[in-house]
């Protein structure tokens, strides 16, 4: 599968060749990511893709490479699992929700009514899929009628069949874990959209409230029956809260509205011992991170380079924040100068610690599978060969 991009020259990685392994001889995936994003001390950070599914390829990857969607996790070297860090079936959304029901389908798209209400094209081709037509929630009244359908902490079906046999495997699993929730800011999009949502914080803030604790309380119920049979590393919240000019609530809205429930998932993660808290949003998210570190969020990605976020300008206010991402995907395709200009960025911040690197989306379909190759096989001889913090004795 070589081609001419990933025949080319490597350089040399930065900052040595140590072998961390004789230090940390027995350290695993889970126990470096963990280590990483809190601050503690650890041979290396890990490899991960963070960004797509386990063996996620582009079509055309999979056209011009049969069977790389099998084997490319495998074939690239990430660690850990999924995306470096795993999840669980476990439905932390609606639940119970029947079959959507097609109202038209073409050879581009297909549009589609859910059970809950949405209406939503789906593109068949292209790099941006699908689009919500119509939310759900129009008025209080659809609220309470998915309220009480669909958000019962208590529904059988949020787990599993084969629960008992995946906690049997996770307590033997050498990769971090996750508790999922599914946004204090996020949830509520995906039923009024962003601008609905924005009008409701002022106009029906009762409403807005009343979302947010039933969703929040309802994940903490399930979340309560998991760790009892289960350590987790983690709880992520995805958020998807900023555009490229910065957050789509102000501060005092944060405060007045989102913070009281990030306080409710940190004090959860306190009594379980669950260290780290992490956020998904895309966007310009600097200005968010402070208000997320106040409210016990305590690391943050993908740090989006497109959408104006600086690592180096992050570090010097919020030195105190686990980073994952950061790395811009576009030079995937720019050639090999900015690659390594990447690369550098990447060690630099491996040795000021609480950071762990990789791409700050995955590829569209600009980028070709040996682009992307070459720079994660670049990437991975950076985290091999860069020391962390703390451990330069």
């Amino acid at each position: 599968m070589a081609g001419a991009y990933g025949k080319q020259r490597r350089k040399p990685a930065p900052n040595g060749n140590a072998d961390f392994r004789k230090i940390f001889p027995s350290m695993t995936t889970r126990e470096r990511f963990v280590r990483v994003l809190i601050g503690e001390k650890v041979d290396r950070v890990p490899f991960i893709k963070v960004f797509g599914t386990t063996n996620a390829v582009l079509p055309s990857w999979e056209k011009e490479n049969p069977g790389l969607s099998s084997c490319i996790d495998r074939l690239i070297g990430f660690e850990g699992a999924y995306r470096g860090w795993q999840t669980t079936p476990v439905n932390l959304s609606l639940s119970g929700l029947a079959a959507p029901v097609v109202l038209e389908e073409n050879e581009a798209y297909t549009i589609r009514q859910e059970a809950h209400g949405a209406v939503v094209r789906q593109e068949k081709t292209g790099d941006y899929h699908q689009r919500v037509l119509r939310y759900p929630v129009q008025n209080r009244k659809d609220w309470e009628r998915i309220k009480a359908a669909y958000l019962s902490p208590e529904d059988p079906g949020r787990f599993p069949e084969n629960w008992p046999q995946l906690v049997a495997q996770y307590r033997q699993r050498d990769y971090p874990l996750q508790l999922t929730h599914g946004g204090v800011y996020g949830f509520p999009r995906t039923l009024l959209g962003d601008e609905n949502l924005c009008y409701a914080f002022y106009d029906d803030p009762g409403l807005v409230r009343d979302i947010l604790e039933t969703y929040t309380e309802m994940a903490i119920a399930v979340w309560s029956r998991m760790v009892k049979e289960v350590e987790f590393d983690l709880i992520e919240c995805w958020e998807d809260m900023a555009s490229r000019n910065g957050s789509l609530v102000s501060p005092g809205t944060f405060r007045e509205f989102l913070k009281p429930q990030y306080e409710k998932i940190a004090a959860f993660a306190k009594s379980h011992g669950i260290k780290i808290i992490l956020v998904d949003s895309d966007g310009f998210i600097e200005e968010l991170t402070g208000l997320m570190l106040e409210s016990g969020v305590t690391a943050l990605y993908p740090y989006e380079v497109g959408a104006g976020n600086d690592l180096d300008r992050v570090r010097q206010h919020y030195p105190e924040v686990g980073i994952i991402g950061g790395l811009e995907k576009n030079t995937m395709a720019q050639g090999q100068d900015a690659v390594e200009k990447e690369m550098e960025k990447a060690a630099r911040h491996i040795q000021k610690g609480r950071y762990i690197p990789g791409p700050d989306h995955f590829p569209l379909s600009n980028i070709s599978f040996e682009q992307y190759r070459y720079f994660m096989e670049r990437l991975r001889q950076v985290v091999l060969t860069t020391t962390p913090p703390r451990c330069r004795e």
